[in-house]
């Protein structure tokens, strides 16, 4: 059994599942796949936790939030009249360091089955194409305020219109970071044009 806020993400675990994974492997596809399903969910940008309990009665969790970038300051957020600017809730200094990515591969390959390259493949089929569901709608719907300032309008709100429920969207650029992720690993995520393009 997989359980998702996202039923699509929740059908990319029970594909691995059906292909031999254990539940690591169908939580880590079920991670990737919100990403790109329900991004309010779960996406290449955040971080987490996972609890792990194996068949066996190994228990494990790992820690992967993100983290504050090494330059960050104290009083970034506190303006020259020294009270706070809101540029922790939106905008680029908002964002810490992901730990998603890493955290995801690190479970996969301490306690998975399967590949990297093959957990990611539902993810990345999502990403070159979805129907819409109610959930997803309304979601980036109401995200409006947080994403219109930025280059991810053009991507959500494509002719100033957020994708209406039963819409086919896409996601390009995720779908070519899913896949460099898939070939090379989480450093691909981290180091070289990733990595670049988040900091631009």
């Amino acid at each position: 059994m997989v359980a998702s806020s996202s039923r699509l993400a929740a059908e990319a675990g029970v594909e691995i599942l059906k292909r031999g994974g254990n539940a690591v492997d169908a939580a880590v596809a079920v991670g990737f796949a919100l990403a790109v399903a329900y991004p309010e969910a779960g996406n290449l940008g955040g971080g987490g936790y996972m609890v792990i309990r194996m068949a066996d009665g190994r228990t494990a969790s790992l820690d992967y939030r993100e983290t504050a970038p090494a330059s960050a300051s104290r009083d970034m957020f506190v303006g020259p009249d020294g009270k706070l600017t809101g540029g922790s809730l939106i905008g680029p200094l908002a964002s810490g360091v992901p730990g998603a990515v890493a955290g995801l591969a690190e479970a996969l390959a301490r306690f998975g089955t399967m590949p990297l390259s093959e957990v990611l493949k539902p993810a990345i089929r999502l990403a070159d194409g979805l129907v819409v569901d109610r959930g997803l709608a309304v979601s980036i719907a109401e995200a409006r305020y947080r994403i219109e300032d930025f280059a991810g309008k053009t991507v959500f709100f494509p002719g100033g219109q957020s994708p209406p429920e039963g819409s086919r969207f896409s996601q390009p650029a995720l779908a070519r970071t899913l896949r460099l992720i898939a070939s090379q690993g989480p450093a691909a995520y981290y180091t070289g044009s990733i990595a670049d393009s988040i900091v631009a």
